[in-house]
């Protein structure tokens, strides 16, 4: 698991009624009764001078592994009609993530339904019978050898949803210690000439290499077509860099 940086977001976008985040992976968005003394976001931001006195107010959320965008409202109203949006399933949502496995198909979708903790581990779990429906569009960006870099759309919003489709067809996403491997990504493992010390090496990514890239909607009060997009977390740039020169 990856601990949080010590500055664990970026201000991508900032008016009266709404901010876009870009999270560091190791925090999590705000309270939850797994870690209820952890580090949260959404406190962080408001000791930040830019929202400083400013009310927040929680619209979605991502996993506490996860980079990338995280949408808040700053006022009840703005609250109200952003929840409408994502409820009508009115938000586009693209996640990027590395996966282990190389797709059949360049697009694919998953359909299967999903029960939230669903076993021992409290995991969302396949469930035809008593699960929720769940779909999912997949699109390969890049193929990285025997790694493929995806985009990930989600239609629905169950928990955990990429993770636990992604897994049930066979292609988990890289260092996802609850859906598959939670083994890091070393680079002497992939590059045969490879000649640093292995006791003092650095992994690529060790953490869930899951990254909500982009959000795009209407602006809460406006009315106004919003697209925001995050830059990548340092450490997915680079395993995506060093997999693009090996599998070149």
């Amino acid at each position: 698991m990856k601990k949080p940086e010590k500055h664990p977001f970026t201000l991508v976008y900032q008016d009266e009624d709404i901010i876009a985040v870009n999270k560091s992976a190791g925090i999590s968005v705000t309270a939850d009764r797994w870690n209820p003394d952890e580090q949260w976001l959404d406190i962080l931001l408001q000791q930040s001078p830019a929202l400083k006195d400013k009310k927040l107010f929680t619209v979605h959320r991502i996993d506490k592994d996860t980079s990338g965008l995280i949408l808040y409202a700053l006022n009840e109203e703005s609250h109200k009609k952003l929840n409408e949006s994502f409820m009508r399933r009115n938000v586009q949502k693209n996640y990027h993530c590395l996966i282990a496995g190389i797709p059949h198909e360049n697009s694919f979708s998953v359909d299967l339904k999903l029960k939230s903790d669903g076993d021992e581990k409290h995991r969302t779990v396949v469930d035809k019978k008593n699960g929720k429906e769940a779909l999912t569009h997949f699109e390969v960006l890049k193929p990285l050898g025997r790694f493929t870099l995806l985009e990930a759309k989600p239609v629905s919003g169950r928990t955990h949803q990429i993770r636990a489709h992604l897994a049930a067809v066979g292609l988990p996403i890289l260092c996802d210690s609850l859906y598959g491997n939670a083994k890091p990504l070393f680079l002497s493992e992939l590059k045969k000439n490879w000649r640093g010390e292995k006791a003092q090496e650095q992994p690529l990514i060790s953490r869930l290499s899951l990254h909500a890239y982009k959000l795009e909607f209407e602006h809460p009060r406006t009315g106004t077509l919003l697209s925001f997009t995050a830059e990548y977390a340092r450490d997915f740039k680079t395993a995506l860099n060093q997999l693009g020169k090996i599998f070149a």
